[in-house]
């Protein structure tokens, strides 16, 4: 088969594994920086272009599109879509994932346990929406923040109106979350491929930080999941149209409680903590589902 790893940097761990995995099982494989793609858009022949070259032939790809390109680079996902080429995550769920509010509202909608979440353009009201999410301590969220960056936890309700002011003095978007208190600081980051849970890792955040991310400082260990954790792991990144993902769950008094599902979760933490090889896996899931010529995504928007 002939596969386009679409990432930024071909030197991250995870690009590298992907290469590394489809090169061992016989694949031509190359990485293609998504925002060095140029396109013509038309109804008889779509096509795709990569400095000054014609991107043809192509079975599958597998998008690593980072937040900060989420526009341009599902584009670029959408076009090979329009060409027959399969995509590992469809353009549609990449963008819907990417969007914490509409996936957080999509969550809710089918059942899925999530902390206590409030959300708001104005702050005129800021000691009612408080209220709402129930009270200090709370976890204050900035929609377009990533790897913990932008993520503050108030312990006053006093303090959290100060943040949610100063953030919205930035002209930013936030969210205001239920603080999850006995989680500990730490989460379980799910690694999903296709219908299961295929590797599984516990994230301590580093003494007096409340942030698990691996990022900030945090540590990762292997996890035995319960079957609702497990469960709940997978109906999220299928409610999201996700075969790839990342899902972030906390342990709850109250079972668990989804924070977050990631389109391109990271493999270096996740094969390092379970010394599993999740690459190898999704060529696997790649070889079953991508057939050559065949996509289930054409004429999908």
């Amino acid at each position: 088969m002939k596969i386009a790893v679409l990432s930024r940097n071909a030197e991250l761990y995870s690009t590298r594994r992907l290469v590394e995995a489809a090169k061992q099982k016989g694949h031509d494989v190359r990485v293609i920086d998504p925002l060095r793609c140029y396109m013509t858009i038309a109804t008889q022949r779509p096509t795709i272009h990569y400095k000054g070259e014609e991107l043809i032939g192509y079975d599958a790809i597998i998008p690593r599109i980072g937040a900060s390109i989420t526009f341009y680079g599902t584009a670029v996902v959408r076009q090979f879509e329009m060409m027959g080429v399969y995509s590992i995550n469809e353009s549609v769920a990449i963008s819907r994932s990417r969007d914490k509010l509409r996936s957080l509202q999509l969550l809710a909608r089918k059942g899925i346990g999530l902390p206590v979440t409030g959300f708001s353009h104005s702050t005129q009201y800021t000691d009612d929406l408080i209220k709402l999410a129930g009270g200090a301590p709370l976890v204050i969220k900035l929609l377009e923040g990533t790897q913990g960056i932008g993520v503050v936890l108030a312990e006053t309700n006093k303090a959290a109106e100060s943040v949610i002011e100063a953030f919205r003095g930035l002209k930013e978007n936030i969210l205001v979350q239920e603080f999850i208190k006995e989680a500990g600081g730490s989460d379980i980051r799910c690694f999903v491929v296709g219908d299961k849970v295929v590797a599984a890792m516990k994230r301590q955040g580093k003494e007096g930080e409340f942030r698990s991310n691996l990022h900030r400082g945090g540590s990762a260990s292997i996890v035995r999941l319960t079957p609702e954790e497990r469960s709940t792991a997978v109906r999220a990144a299928r409610i999201m149209g996700l075969n790839v993902a990342g899902v972030d769950l906390l342990r709850s008094n109250h079972g668990p409680v989804v924070m977050e599902v990631n389109s391109s979760p990271g493999l270096e933490g996740i094969e390092v903590a379970t010394e599993k090889d999740v690459a190898g896996i999704i060529i696997q899931f790649i070889e079953r589902q991508a057939k050559p010529g065949k996509t289930r995504t054409r004429g999908k928007g």
